[in-house]
């Protein structure tokens, strides 16, 4: 039995993901079908396309347990892993910085 392109149903497959030459390299399509291959990447994390940001940076030092759990948990999330404004190391006002500038009242 021959193995017909997973998109149009009509070319023998002959590029990874179970797909025809044509729909391949066709814009997008690609992105429609994951990984057929065992050595691909799997897990938490690995999707295609931009990843919004976290809505709050975090105090959290990187290295630390509590650091580890938010980047695990942004990925769970789809979201981007590090924020701009994360902390850099242990003390750093940027976070908090941020997050002053974002409460503050506009004035109408």
């Amino acid at each position: 039995m021959i193995a017909v392109c997973r998109h149009c149903s009509k070319c023998k497959v002959n590029r990874p993901r179970g797909l025809c030459w044509s729909c391949y390299y066709t814009p997008g399509v690609k992105d429609l079908y994951p990984s057929t291959s065992k050595y691909a990447r799997r897990g938490v994390g690995n999707f295609s396309g931009n990843a919004p940001l976290p809505d709050a940076p975090t105090t959290a030092a990187p290295g630390t347990p509590e650091k580890l759990a938010i980047l695990e948990q942004r990925a769970k999330l789809k979201q981007a892993i590090f924020h701009p404004s994360d902390a850099r190391y242990e003390g750093d006002p940027r976070p908090l910085e941020f997050l002053k500038a974002r409460a503050l009242p506009v004035a109408v």
